[in-house]
């Protein structure tokens, strides 16, 4: 397969609508290092026969079709920003007709050769995709399996030798290494693991999402691999929710806002039962598991999960009550870009009068930044850990 002439460019593709500056990176050394390890497998693999999971703003997608040639390309990608961000570099790159964006599941994954990921840091996650692509990809299928070698560990070669039956570590390059995975296991391809219609009658549940239930607040909180503290509740979401019956008692909508596993959200909804919940994350790992938390607690019909970048699918002006618990960091970088940015949609969506209640690392001193991007801001707790705020809008 010979790769189309053109002028494409690792240099032009950019972050956005994530955050940008100069630190931040839209292509780094792990997704150029799988694309050369991978390189034979590429030009080898038919059309429509590669997938790319994780892949941050595009770089690998966009690198196999303008540099091998490949098309037919199935991406997923668990950030909505992400999908986002590849959506327009290959509109930039004149590539959007050489992928398609696709969920991890039969359809997804189905009859693969070669698979290019960007290893996650949980191990968790990795165990949830390595068992879906063993099992739905061709028997012959190759997992090229990429990190900055700071992040990897050992338990990831332990966690993909569950699930394929040779694994590889190839030659470091540039602080990056890839490991390469093959021969699916037979246990993973006959097992329900991962299969989201729950198999047949006697096959085994499946194993994703994760359940546990939390007797202290009677509450079973589901979750997939790669959502933040998995089925735990968190500490800071814990002080979040010593304060829950003052927030905005008079609301009529309320919004969980990075949502999660839905803890939040669900907490809510049972608590009143006249306000409207939308519980949204920019993960798509997190809104599947909201959607199973509401369900598992029997308030599947009182909550609206979307899995969107920030709040884009909501009006101006138009909630009452927003909650976050906001990340500080985006990828692996420490940035507060994605706190702020978070802020902001905060105060677009909220009505006057309206609050935004959040939970945040101290140190990070946010209160400032929260009465310049909403309003007043009261300070309801602090520790050394984490400090609850609630800010209204003016």
């Amino acid at each position: 397969m010979e790769p189309p002439a053109n002028d494409f460019s690792f240099d032009d593709l950019r972050r956005w609508p994530d955050v940008e500056s100069r630190e931040l990176v839209a292509v780094d050394a792990t997704d150029r290092l799988l694309l050369d390890d991978a390189a034979e497998a590429l030009v080898a693999a038919p059309a429509g026969s590669v997938v790319v999971i994780e892949d941050r703003y595009g770089a690998i997608t966009l690198g196999a079709a303008a540099l091998h040639g490949q098309t037919g390309l199935r991406v997923h990608q668990d950030a909505r920003s992400g999908r986002r961000a590849l959506e327009a570099n290959s509109a930039r790159a004149g590539l959007d007709e050489a992928w398609t964006s696709v969920e991890l599941d039969q359809a997804g994954l189905e009859g693969a050769r070669v698979v290019l990921l960007q290893l996650p840091r949980a191990l968790d996650s990795l165990e949830e995709t390595a068992e879906l692509v063993a099992r739905w990809a061709h028997p012959e299928v190759q997992v090229f399996a990429g990190g900055r070698i700071k992040h990897m560990t050992r338990s990831m070669n332990e966690v993909l030798g569950r699930s394929f039956g040779q694994v590889e570590a190839r030659l470091a390059r540039q602080k990056s290494r890839v490991l390469v995975a093959s021969q699916p296991q037979a246990s993973t391809r006959s097992a329900t693991a991962g299969d989201s219609t729950g198999g047949t009658e006697g096959e085994s549940a499946p194993r994703w999402p994760a359940r546990e239930h939390h007797a202290d607040l009677d509450l079973t909180v589901c979750a997939h691999g790669g959502v933040f503290a998995g089925t735990r509740i968190d500490i800071g979401t814990r002080q979040l929710l010593a304060h829950l019956d003052a927030m905005a008692p008079r609301a009529e909508r309320a919004v969980d806002l990075g949502c999660g596993s839905g803890v939040v959200a669900t907490l809510l909804a049972r608590s009143r039962p006249d306000l409207h919940v939308l519980a949204t994350d920019d993960s798509a790992a997190a809104a599947a598991s909201a959607r199973a938390t509401a369900a598992a607690n029997g308030l599947g019909d009182r909550i609206t999960v979307t899995h969107d970048d920030a709040l884009g699918r909501v009006e101006d002006a138009s909630v009452d009550l927003v909650v976050l618990n906001p990340p500080f960091h985006t990828g692996t970088a420490v940035h507060t870009g994605v706190a702020r940015r978070l802020f902001g949609e905060a105060a677009r969506v909220l009505r006057p009068g309206g609050e935004l209640w959040a939970v945040w690392n101290s140190h990070l001193v946010y209160r400032p930044v929260l009465e310049r991007a909403v309003g007043r801001t009261r300070q309801l707790s602090r520790d050394p850990k984490f400090t609850v705020t609630a800010s209204t809008k003016g």
